[in-house]
């Protein structure tokens, strides 16, 4: 068993590892994503004024979306893995009701 059960400081070592990963392979999913839509590049800063307002706020959403999901979907595998190498939920995570 992983020897840091109960750990806040392990624990959230694995979830900004996890995180920090997701983040990556999600930037490169979603600007790839862009590409191929658009046939353009993403815009590398959509305040700047030249950037249209509908490519602007169609490359947040779809960055933030992206990302948010990621995140999630990292953490929560993050959390099982931590289950399954402590035999205990993360610190700060509530079993289901």
């Amino acid at each position: 068993m992983f020897t840091v059960a109960g750990s806040k400081l392990g624990w959230t070592m694995v979830r900004g590892l996890s995180t920090f990963a997701a983040v990556v392979v999600t930037k490169k999913v979603v600007d790839t994503g862009w590409r191929w839509v658009t046939g353009n590049e993403p815009p590398h800063d959509p305040e700047d004024p030249d950037v249209t307002w509908q490519e602007a706020v169609t490359w947040a959403l779809a960055s933030g979306i992206g990302i948010t999901v990621a995140r999630l979907l990292a953490t929560r595998k993050a959390a099982q893995m931590w289950r399954k190498w402590t035999g205990e939920l993360p610190p700060g995570v509530r079993p289901a009701e």
